[in-house]
């Protein structure tokens, strides 16, 4: 016999709400058996599983310990920016890079419907916000994640092909309107990023062609290395240092490099992290396709003053044991701690095991010193490609006049060219030089503008290096007075003791004839 679609109604709502007052009347329970409680617990959670036909799936934003930001997440919160937001009734607007109108997004703690092959499911927006707490390690950001509920008689359809379907146009729909973006770290140990619009490409890169040409050789080859780096067992990533005097076009590189591919730029600020885990869980946080760049490393971090600083600190920690009782004064003076980032842990951040998460993948160190660094730090395997930022050439100067003046060549070029042969001048300097100060400049004041900066810093370097000739000079001569000195007072030494050890040695040999009455040399 069918029982009536309202009597199953009825009951389901009857068994609901003597769950309802089992769970809202703790001081019952309290009273019966731990025994007693969980088999009532377990026998109403049977029963309104079994009148209650719906099933819950969350989608976390972080997988694992927070380690990792779910990809998962994300594809469905594209999807869900696609196909759910002209029904929802609180939304959140982005703006974005070269677009008229911005980006619309689920606000949070908001439900929408789905349709899949005429099957309906509920998506809703969750977040559970962070907690303001004294605690040692409280959650420095709101938690996030995605419920979708369906009916249980849809489990198959939902969870093998719904699922599938939803993960598949997100990343579609993720890769067609992907931006890059530049990220930064800070002190709470997470990424905060803006919208990276810098407008530099290789074209208008003030470098000689043909390192140009092997530097976008190198870069083409590692993107489209996917399968060859993992026949050959190496993690898909590649490392870069770019050095040079101040002014070479370093950071310029970086930004050519991101938009040649298409690259989100990391910005690694070394004193912003408080030790080698956190810098682990940084590198952990970035995603593939994407560019980790630590400009002036030699000056970033002191990798070789830790020791002692750890040892001023433990004495420290000594005088003040009883302070660091307190809780909320350890976390202030850990707050005000420097870095404890060591040279171990930036070598494993660079090509250790925790190096392999994720995939595709470069590195980029930038510094005025290569000199300053440390050989481990900067060999093949780790930098596996070195290039020298220097000073303008004449091919980089053409480069600058075409950009700058829209000019491909002049009567003033042949001089231009030899000055640059016979000085040093970054490209900044030229550049500088070269932009015109007003409209009244046309393109051959700007080059006489340049033309005299180099006859000006041609004479400069003239002046320095006669300066230090006559220092270098001096410096020899003094050496020279001085090793004649000493030569001097070596030699009146040697004579003295001549002298004196003479002397001696004949009073002796008196004294020994005076008495045997005979010399001894006559025996």
């Amino acid at each position: 016999m069918l029982v009536p679609r309202e009597m199953l109604s009825n009951f389901g709502s009857a068994i609901g709400g003597l769950a309802v007052i089992w769970v809202m009347l703790p001081r019952w329970q309290q009273y019966l058996p731990p025994q007693i409680r969980d088999l009532v617990d377990r026998c109403i959670n049977k029963l309104v599983n079994l009148f209650y036909p719906y099933v819950m799936i969350v989608f976390s934003e972080f997988e694992g310990e927070r380690l990792a930001r779910s990809a998962t997440y994300l594809a469905i919160q594209s999807y869900l920016k696609e196909h759910a937001t002209l029904r929802a009734r609180r939304l959140k607007a982005e703006t974005v890079k070269d677009s008229q109108s911005p980006i619309f997004s689920m606000g949070d703690n908001e439900e929408v419907t789905d349709t899949f092959e005429g099957v309906k499911v509920w998506w809703a927006s969750r977040k559970i916000p962070r907690n303001v707490s004294l605690s040692l390690h409280p959650m420095t950001e709101d938690r996030r994640f995605y419920e979708l509920v369906f009916h249980r008689r849809h489990r198959q359809l939902i969870m093998q092909s719904y699922v599938k379907h939803v993960l598949t146009e997100g990343k579609a729909i993720a890769h067609k309107n992907r931006q890059q973006k530049l990220y930064a770290n800070n002190p709470s140990e997470y990424w905060s990023h803006v919208a990276f619009e810098h407008p530099a490409n290789f074209e208008t890169l003030a470098m000689d062609p043909n390192k140009k040409r092997d530097i976008l050789n190198d870069l083409t080859k590692f993107r489209d290395g996917k399968e060859y780096y993992a026949k050959i067992g190496k993690p898909w990533k590649r490392g870069y240092l770019l050095y040079g005097p101040p002014g070479t076009g370093k950071s310029t590189m970086i930004a050519a490099m991101a938009n040649f591919l298409n690259y989100d730029v990391y910005d690694l600020e070394l004193t912003a992290v408080k030790d080698n885990t956190k810098l682990k869980k940084l590198l952990i946080e970035t995603s593939s396709r994407s560019i980790i760049m630590i400009e002036d490393i030699d000056c970033s971090l002191d990798l070789t003053g830790q020791r002692k600083k750890k040892e001023k600190d433990d004495d420290d920690d000594d005088d003040d044991s009883d302070e660091n009782d307190d809780p909320s004064k350890k976390m202030v003076k850990e707050e005000k701690a420097g870095s404890k980032v060591t040279l171990s842990g930036l070598l494993n951040f660079i090509d250790g095991i925790w190096s392999a998460c994720g995939g595709e993948r470069i590195i980029i160190f930038t510094t005025n010193h290569v000199d300053k660094l440390d050989p481990a730090l900067i060999r093949r395997g780790r930098m596996d490609k070195h290039i020298e930022m220097s000073y303008c050439c004449f091919e980089a100067f053409k480069v600058l006049a075409r950009n700058y003046l829209d000019i491909q060549d002049h009567l003033l070029f042949e001089t231009i060219s030899r000055l640059l042969d016979e000085t040093n001048m970054t490209p900044a300097d030229v550049t500088e030089n070269l932009m015109p100060k007003s409209d009244n400049e046309d393109a051959e004041t700007c080059l006489r503008n340049l033309i005299e900066a180099l006859e000006a810093a041609k004479k400069e370097a003239r002046k320095k290096k006669e300066k230090e000739s006559r220092a270098q000079a001096k410096e020899g001569r003094e050496k020279k007075v001085n090793g004649e000195e000493e030569e001097g007072k070596e030699s009146g030494t040697s004579a003295k003791e001549v002298k004196e050890n003479g002397d001696v040695g004949g009073g002796v040999a008196a004294k020994e004839v005076g008495e045997n009455g005979v010399c001894s040399c006559r025996r």
